[in-house]
């Protein structure tokens, strides 16, 4: 991109950003199942969009110059410690970077020259982010292939004189299911370990889903033993992108996570997160969402949730060649197939419209298709089985993903260093899967079957190099 010679005005730029999002998945409706999450609300989603603009120039870097980021962020993080079993929080853009601060307090905390966190194989990806940046060594735990679910008597073997935090999930992502989380709390507190609970996904839709009938059992800041938390609000609290909040049980391990620097002649530095500047749009926008339901709003969505899911685990064991992995025990569900080949069921539902996520094979669990039911997926669940139904008979006479012979061979044995973009770019659309600019939307059951037939080490390098071309230069 070139700078245009002169301005361009609104109308130009808002006519140029409706023609690159025309091929976006759509974020309102329900027939993305990830990635957003819809109240189907305009008012609320109206409430929210202008709050964030009025916060979206404020920055949070400096919280004594703009004393509206104190108020709004102590009411973000009181309501969350409200519903959460109480504790001392911090808001910060999302999932990951809450993650990222617990790890670096229990890091910090502990002092230990080789630090390890024990977590199983389903905890989400961002704590080997975390563990990555912040120089932590992974044991991870197999779970139990008919619940999906860590063992308590795992961790406790685990955990070791370095151990710095014991993670859990309420629910974990692939299955949707909760971990013990009252037993690992447990083990942990007996060995003196800390214990994250990382409820992303579930902090702000579990309470609600037990208010409606779940049965949901204890796994906040009030089981004894679970020292911190993570709940993002832009997932089931609907709020816009960058809204999350970690909470600790002691006000003195949130300290762990803020960072200062006194060693330069200029302003002060004290940051509470990751990053120094930021907008408080995101904060703005949380704030409305959470003032525009209120617990009535959340009640409601909360209901039509679990019902809406109901429905569709239901739906789901009706359609021949699919189950349901596991009992899920909040609003995600994932099915694998039997005869019916999942990522080619994947890309004929998205030629139908809807957008259903893989998720690869790992650890003894199946490749799958994982599906989040957010408020405003009742209104649609039938026309999604329907869709469903459809596409797992067209898949089955399809047939399964043919990778073509020494492909994943020729893969798995490439040096990828040695491969410059527009090779691997070309190596790609050999097989089909053309990336190049122009080209289009590829069809991902070849990409998806490739990398589920590739140990993990070599999936990670291959999507590296899908991003660099993607991006390109």
């Amino acid at each position: 991109m070139n700078l245009p010679p002169a301005g361009r005005t609104t109308e130009d730029l808002l006519a140029e950003v409706a023609r690159l999002k025309e091929h976006d998945l759509p974020v309102r409706g329900g027939q993305v199942t990830a990635y957003v999450y819809d109240t189907g609300r305009a008012e609320v989603n109206d409430a929210a969009t202008r709050a964030y603009l009025e916060m979206l120039e404020v920055n949070c870097l400096d919280p004594t110059a703009f004393p509206s980021v104190v108020e709004m962020e102590r009411q973000v993080v009181g309501a969350v410690a409200d519903l959460l079993g109480g504790g001392h929080g911090i808001f910060t853009s999302g999932g990951t970077e809450s993650i990222m601060l617990a790890v670096k307090a229990a890091r910090d905390q502990a002092g230990r020259d080789r630090p390890n966190l024990v977590l199983p194989v389903t905890a989400h990806p961002a704590f080997h982010k975390a563990a990555h940046y912040l120089g932590v060594e992974v044991v991870a735990l197999p779970v139990d292939l008919s619940t999906y679910k860590v063992r308590a008597d795992d961790v406790a073997a685990a955990i070791g004189p370095d151990t710095v935090l014991v993670v859990a999930s309420a629910p974990s992502y692939p299955q949707g299911v909760i971990d013990p989380i009252e037993e690992v709390a447990a083990v942990a507190s007996a060995a003196g370990v800390p214990f994250h609970v990382d409820a992303c996904v579930g902090g702000w839709l579990l309470p609600w889903l037990r208010e409606a009938g779940a049965t949901v059992p204890p796994f906040d800041l009030s089981v004894p033993g679970v020292t911190s938390i993570s709940c993002d609000l832009h997932k089931f609290g609907y709020a816009p992108k960058g809204a999350s909040v970690l909470l600790f049980a002691d006000p003195a391990m949130r300290r762990r996570a803020y960072f200062a620097s006194a060693a330069w002649p200029g302003y002060t530095i004290i940051n509470a997160t990751v990053q120094s500047s930021r907008s408080a749009g995101p904060l703005g926008g949380a704030w409305a969402t959470l003032q525009a339901l209120g617990r009535q709003g959340y009640a409601e969505l909360g209901r039509a949730t679990l019902e809406a899911t109901t429905r569709l685990r239901a739906g789901l064991a009706a359609i021949p060649g699919l189950r349901v992995l596991g009992e899920p025990e909040s609003s995600l569900v994932a099915f694998a197939g039997d005869g019916v080949d999942v990522f080619v069921l994947a890309d004929e539902a998205r030629a139908r419209g809807w957008f259903l996520q893989p998720q690869l094979s790992y650890a003894g669990i199946p490749a799958n298709l994982h599906i989040t039911v957010t408020g405003v997926t009742l209104a649609g669940v039938e026309a999604m089985l329907k869709v469903i139904a459809e596409s797992a008979e067209a898949a089955r006479e399809r047939g399964p993903v043919v990778l073509p012979e020494g492909l994943v061979e020729l893969v798995a044995g490439l040096d990828l260093d040695a491969v410059d973009d527009a090779s691997f770019a070309e190596l790609s659309a050999s097989v089909g899967v053309d990336l190049r600019p122009g080209a289009g939307q590829p069809e991902m059951a070849m990409v998806n079957a490739v990398l589920d037939a590739l140990p993990p080490a070599s999936r990670e390098d291959v999507l590296v190099r899908f991003l660099s071309v993607i991006y390109g230069s």
